[in-house]
């Protein structure tokens, strides 16, 4: 049996979502928020108009792609994508993890449109060659639920006659996207960088925003989703002013952990603490009697939601309803600990546990929280 650590992580946080904070946060650094001003107000548009600018050269954002606030986080945003874009050609949807499962029913069941879906078990990803371009193509970055990951944007064509649509929630921050090959790309405040919920933000590409002007969908738009005014686009959503009303409290805090990604050095900054902290439980796994990768190809594997299945005998010969009740046992001796939280895997994912990676986690952190999964693993499958 391995002996109990002394030392523990110094933020056990470890929540695919919301995640944690960046290094150094305080709500004192919260200084500039305006409590009781509209939103509408111009310093509030000022504001608002920053959350959304100040990503641009953070994550090369080309200059002619528009950048807004939508309500309901990334779902809120991905959805509004889908039923605003979606419809005037066939649809490939990608699905390997519960978040692309979704998106596939919204476009099968709800939408009702001419669909292929391509559907990989967790772990794993679909064949990406079968995709067709003439299609409009929907499809996760990163699978937060699954650990898995596109391995780069050069199975998509920059001549594709369809649009391509990203869910890049826990991607964004801590991945390269290659922004050709994106024509709309949502994703939320509260993963890599470690903002609050509530709040998602839609990426649309000239692409996107023609297509959006020469197309009117078939089914009724919930004003929560309508992007257009007078047949265009509505410029105001894009320039400060969201279609509903957001948190400024939540807005001062994402330009904060905007402030803090500059301070990192921008995406590589932040993509090497995310790198740095894959590698450290890579080196663990290596070398770990009762762990592995749900994501077993190193090429598609997660930096970010990084997912663990156990591969002890003594565990995988339990029935599924023991193994869940092993895992939730281990889940709360770690938390009972206060070393760990919330690192129990998505419920409709394998029995297993998720580590969030992302930049804001720092690499001790993720190597101590590590060797407390092996003693409490021990602790519990030992009783």
């Amino acid at each position: 049996m391995k002996e109990k650590p002394a030392k523990k992580p110094a933020v056990p946080n470890f929540s695919s979502g919301p995640c944690t904070k960046h290094p150094g946060w305080s709500l004192q650094e919260l200084g500039g928020y305006l409590p009781g001003r509209s939103h509408r107000a111009a310093v509030g548009k000022e504001k608002l108009k920053a959350a959304c600018d100040n990503i641009k050269p953070i994550l090369g954002i080309p200059a002619d792609y528009k950048v807004g606030i939508f309500a309901g986080s990334d779902t809120g945003a991905f959805e509004c994508a889908m039923w605003s874009l979606l419809g005037p050609k066939a649809v490939d949807v990608l699905v390997w993890e519960s978040f692309g499962k979704d998106w596939a029913t919204d476009i099968t069941k709800q939408l009702k449109l001419n669909a292929n879906v391509y559907e990989a078990p967790y772990g794993q990803l679909p064949d990406l060659r079968k995709v067709n371009f003439d299609n409009d193509v929907v499809f996760t970055w990163n699978g937060t639920t699954a650990g898995v990951k596109v391995p780069s944007g050069d199975w998509i064509p920059d001549d594709r006659k369809g649009i391509t649509l990203c869910d890049a929630t826990s991607a964004l921050f801590a991945m390269d996207i290659p922004w050709s090959k994106i024509d709309a790309l949502s994703f939320s405040w509260q993963k890599c960088l470690g903002g609050e919920g509530g709040h998602g933000m839609l990426i649309l590409s000239p692409k996107a925003v023609e297509r959006l002007e020469s197309y009117d969908p078939a089914w009724p738009m919930p004003k929560i989703f309508r992007m257009k005014k007078g047949g265009k686009l509505n410029e105001d959503i894009f320039n400060g002013s969201p279609i509903n009303t957001p948190s400024m409290l939540c807005v001062e805090d994402w330009l904060c952990a905007l402030q803090w990604s500059k301070q990192q050095g921008g995406l590589p900054g932040l993509m090497k603490i995310s790198n740095d902290n894959l590698a450290a439980v890579e080196k663990w796994v290596s070398v770990s009697k009762y762990f592995g990768f749900l994501a077993e190809d190193p090429a598609i594997r997660s930096n970010t939601s990084v997912c663990l299945k156990v591969v002890d005998p003594k565990f995988t010969s339990l029935s599924a309803d023991d193994q869940k009740a092993t895992a939730r046992k281990i889940e709360k001796l770690l938390a009972s600990e206060g070393v760990a939280y919330d690192i129990n895997a998505y419920k409709a994912a394998p029995t297993g546990f998720r580590i969030w990676c992302g930049p804001t986690v720092a690499t001790n952190d993720v190597a101590v929280c590590l060797e407390w999964l092996d003693w409490a693993y021990e602790q519990v499958i030992g009783q």
